[in-house]
């Protein structure tokens, strides 16, 4: 959905932008991959998906029909979740990354190329709203941020009651877990909260919070240690 959102306007995109569109392409496409490995690994260790599966196919399909531009809107705003998790994950990886499954790694290297492309699709949607007004450029990202962010959290919170449903946590006990969870210990909501609201700012863009440092850390880890993989 991501790359089909972004690729309706490689071809007018200046080329700068279309380059990082391509970019963008690519590593969706490996992350694609990614996540059906995941699934497969949390299918073999005894999970069923099925349910979740269906409920991401239906918003997928709904989104799909939509006109090009909120297509693209929806996809920013998403994308926006995506950089202020991973830059959660990267700032914090003990609290997040730890234990879970595919190994801290994969979240890690996940949460990196996020934060690389984080501002493609919303400069994407800078260009195919060109010839909006400020304001009606603003209002409308703002309304699909807000439908998106109930969207999403109801059906992320659903979701992983599901899975802890299958794991024997059920009721209050699964309650308290996911809010002591998202807004206690590790806190992910709690965290995001300053750079979600962010968002609404006029004039907001997703490198105003500059990970370059970040992204600089990370990159060197990672490419120390695919230098020492080779060595073995």
């Amino acid at each position: 959905m991501f790359i089909e959102a972004v690729k309706h306007y490689r071809d007018v995109a200046p080329p700068v932008l279309a380059c990082d569109i391509r970019d963008f392409i690519r590593q969706e496409v490996n992350h694609s991959r990614e996540h059906l490995a995941f699934n497969r690994m949390a299918q073999e260790a005894g999970y069923d998906l099925s349910r979740i599966e269906v409920t991401v196919t239906e918003t997928i399909d709904q989104t799909l029909a939509l006109p090009p531009h909120l297509k693209l809107c929806i996809t920013v705003a998403l994308e926006h979740f995506t950089a202020m998790f991973a830059q959660q994950f990267l700032t914090n990886p003990a609290l997040h990354a730890d234990g879970m499954l595919g190994g801290p790694d994969l979240w890690l290297w996940h949460a990196v190329e996020e934060i690389e492309h984080k501002a493609v699709a919303f400069d994407t949607w800078n260009l195919a709203t060109q010839d909006w007004g400020p304001f009606k450029r603003w209002s409308v990202r703002a309304m699909v941020m807000g439908d998106v962010t109930v969207r999403f959290l109801h059906h992320r919170i659903r979701d992983a009651r599901d899975i802890l449903a299958q794991d024997g946590i059920t009721g209050w006990r699964a309650f308290a877990g996911q809010l002591r969870y998202l807004f206690g210990s590790p806190g992910i909501l709690r965290r995001i909260l300053p750079a979600w609201l962010s968002y609404f700012r006029p004039g907001f863009h997703p490198w105003d919070h500059d990970d370059h440092a970040l992204l600089a850390q990370w990159d060197g880890q990672f490419g120390a240690q695919e230098q020492a993989e080779a060595a073995e």
